[in-house]
């Protein structure tokens, strides 16, 4: 922590207390005139009191163009009026005073009528030269306020330099970069500590092995990658990733974020890009780290109205820096987005971002490993079984795991408990997912059964449908907007998704207003978002996955969101009659996956019932109890379980590239071998074999015509 950025003395509300305590306390003592035993009189006042002979002894002295008086009555005077305090709070009160001050004109006539009364009544009276320091006083009390109000300025400054600057030298460095470099021996994160992400960090592997020997790649004229991108969606840990990267290799980490470029002034950025890279030169080797690289590096000229002057200009320097005339030996830049799709085209050629990793969503052995490494620090009941938390959450990204586990802490720790157990973590994922459980709204009977029936109704054509999903967990126990919900889990990692499979999740969804159609014969707004989803899935089936017979194989949609402007004003790449068309099949997907709800319900209405008024009275019911109701009492099978998940080590995933380059080379001999051997045989054996060896490629091209699919995807 910098103590010089944050502590007190740097704090502008702190000088704000400071200087109203010093007027404080200069009010008090010098502002603070009530109660005292001097009174201020007139001039006329003192006249008469001095005839009048109540006046004991007076001194004169010039003060500023008149004479001041001092002096002491005979007897103390009773004063009435309304006094102040120091602190400006108006009393009124009666006092006394024995002393008194006033002031006369420097004229003969006012010196000559009180030096008479003064004499006829025998009153002492003393005469003061002017005090000299008169002049310094008046000096300083102009000039000083003009002192405290430029230190209070330059305070306020100084404080607005650190939120534009990082902090370094205030309103002079509003140029400077805000990345300051991580020391290597602080930086203790490894690649042990990531897990989920085994062949992200083999691919890293050579950069590292750079940074630590770099003169192993340049005597084969080997350069390592100037820039390396990191693309995922959120959560899945790519600053880790990056900070592993440094930790491993040992050099220094600048880390930045995309918008910390960005300023209202134009030019702040493309400066701040100079010093980055002019501190990272200075370190080299080192590592520059831009998180969120898309809010300055979108592609230019695009979207309404052009783009930005200052952030065009920044990755107008970005680019430069990377691969312009200057090389950056020894500094390599690594950079997070989930959003590649928006980067300027320049920003992605090679030389400057030579490697792209997708750090995508772990599977479940990933899940596995990450929800072991976060897990540590937590004391875990032996009912915990990481294994099948694992499998209870696909789709789930680190963050969300590290979330989880937090969760599940912070309600063991609510309910006393010195251990986190399975109902905890059980708990726990259905706050992630849904939100906490709202167990006091008040609702109706009617309303409640239509939520047990619906949510039933889910369930059993889930269950019915179960070739690729399991249902895991249905509850009615309102949490968030839903009234209720079931949980349908895939038996396993999936990386396509077959036609089939996309029908039986709408079918799915359409289960619970088929189950209200029957047993109340209404319809209510709770499958709202079940029509959302099922419309969804049946557009991108017609539109991107060319699972429509009247469509055909043919992409007419994109997923993807372009930036504000990037599409504006134009048409769709279809015509009217085309849309109509597409509107006409996804109606028929979703109204299919209604009937076929509702055929599936007719014909399990026994068992829809039971599971409706387990859940009238027991409110969840998980994978077992489901099951047992629906197979009359037979539990599951167990399931086989696969080898215990670990994050590799760096040497692990070295271990592990050169494994599998060892099999690559191993794999590439062996066709070497087997096609040396075919040409020294005979024609007619030629022939024969040819047709099983084309029959062998087709399905293997397909397949990766698949996976290509997916991943564009």
């Amino acid at each position: 922590m910098n103590t010089r950025r944050n502590g007190p003395v740097r704090n502008s509300l702190f000088w704000i207390v400071i200087f109203l305590s010093f007027m404080g306390i200069l009010y008090f003592f010098f502002g603070n005139n009530s109660g005292s035993q001097t009174q201020n009189i007139r001039s006329s006042e003192f006249v008469r009191q001095l005839k009048q002979n109540k006046v004991k002894n007076f001194q004169v002295q010039p003060a500023g163009g008149v004479y001041k008086i001092t002096g002491e009555y005979r007897k103390a005077q009773k004063v009435s009026g309304s006094g102040s305090t120091g602190l400006g709070i108006g009393s009124s009160q009666t006092t006394t005073a024995k002393n008194f001050t006033s002031s006369i004109l420097e004229n003969n006539a006012s010196v000559q009528q009180v030096t008479d009364a003064a004499s006829k009544h025998n009153v002492k009276m003393d005469t003061k030269p002017e005090e000299s320091s008169g002049f310094w006083i008046n000096l300083i009390s102009l000039i000083l306020p003009v002192i405290l109000i430029g230190f209070f300025f330059y305070m306020m400054m100084g404080q607005a330099g650190q939120g534009g600057a990082g902090g370094r030298g205030g309103v002079a460095s509003f140029g400077k970069s805000k990345a300051k470099p991580a020391d290597p021996k602080s930086n203790t994160i490894r690649f042990s500590d990531v897990a989920g992400e085994e062949e992200e960090k083999q691919e890293l592997v050579e950069v590292v092995e750079f940074l630590k020997d770099p003169h192993k790649f340049t005597t084969l004229g080997a350069h390592i990658p100037a820039g390396v991108l990191l693309e995922g969606p959120p959560g899945t840990g790519k600053t880790l990733l990056a900070k592993a990267v440094a930790g491993e290799a040992g050099v220094p980490f600048f880390s930045m974020s995309g918008s910390d470029f960005v300023e209202m002034f134009v030019g702040v950025g493309a400066s701040r890009v100079r010093d980055l890279f002019d501190q990272a030169k200075k370190s080299a080797p080192s590592i520059i780290f831009i998180d969120e690289i898309d809010a300055v590096g979108r592609q230019r000229g695009t979207g309404m109205g052009g783009g930005h002057d200052e952030r065009e200009q920044t990755l107008n320097q970005l680019l430069v820096e990377m691969d312009g005339f200057t090389g950056n030996e020894g500094v390599i830049v690594m950079a997070a987005t989930n959003r590649s799709d928006v980067l300027d085209p320049a920003l992605l050629r090679p030389g400057r971002f030579d490697r792209k990793i997708l750090v995508g969503r772990p599977d479940v052995k990933g899940r596995e490993a990450i929800l072991k490494v976060h897990s540590k620090g937590k004391p875990l009941a032996a009912n915990v079984d990481l294994k099948e938390i694992a499998k209870q959450t696909p789709g789930f990204v680190g963050a969300d795991l590290a979330n989880l586990l937090n969760e599940a802490a912070l309600l063991a720790a609510r309910r006393g408990k010195t251990q986190i157990d399975a109902a905890d973590l059980d708990e726990a994922e259905d706050r992630v997912i849904a939100g906490p459980a709202k167990h006091d709204r008040v609702i109706s009977d009617q309303e409640r059964r239509t939520v047990a029936f619906h949510e039933a109704g889910h369930t059993i054509v889930g269950l019915v449908l179960n070739d690729a999903r399991v249902v895991h967990k249905v509850t009615i126990v309102p949490r968030g907007r839903a009234g209720g919900y079931a949980i349908m889990l895939p038996r396993e990692d999936q990386m396509l998704m077959s036609k089939k499979d996309a029908q039986e999740q709408i079918a799915g969804l359409m289960g619970g207003r088929a189950a209200e159609a029957i047993i109340f014969n209404s319809e209510s707004s709770g499958a709202s978002n079940d029509f959302e989803q099922a419309t969804g899935i049946a557009r991108a089936m017609v539109t991107q996955y060319g699972m429509s017979d009247k469509l055909g194989m043919v992409t007419l949609e994109s997923d993807g969101q372009p930036f504000l402007g990037a599409q504006y004003g134009q048409q769709p790449p279809y015509s009217q009659e085309t849309a109509a068309l597409i509107d006409e099949e996804v109606r028929r997907l979703t109204s299919e996956g209604y009937q076929e709800a509702r055929d599936i319900i007719q014909s399990h209405r026994e068992q829809h019932k039971l599971i409706a008024e387990a859940l009238l009275k027991y409110e969840t019911l998980d994978e077992k109890q489901i099951l047992s109701l629906f197979k009359t009492g037979k539990m599951p099978e167990a399931q086989p379980t696969n080898a215990d998940a670990q994050a590799a080590t760096f040497e692990q995933a070295k271990s592990a590239l050169e494994q599998r380059e060892a099999q690559r080379a191993a794999a590439h001999d062996d066709a070497l071998s087997a096609s040396t051997s075919d040409s020294t045989a005979t024609s007619a054996p030629q022939s024969a074999t040819s047709q099983p060896e084309s029959a062998s490629e087709a399905p293997t091209s397909s397949a990766q015509s698949d996976s290509d699919s997916h991943s564009n995807e």
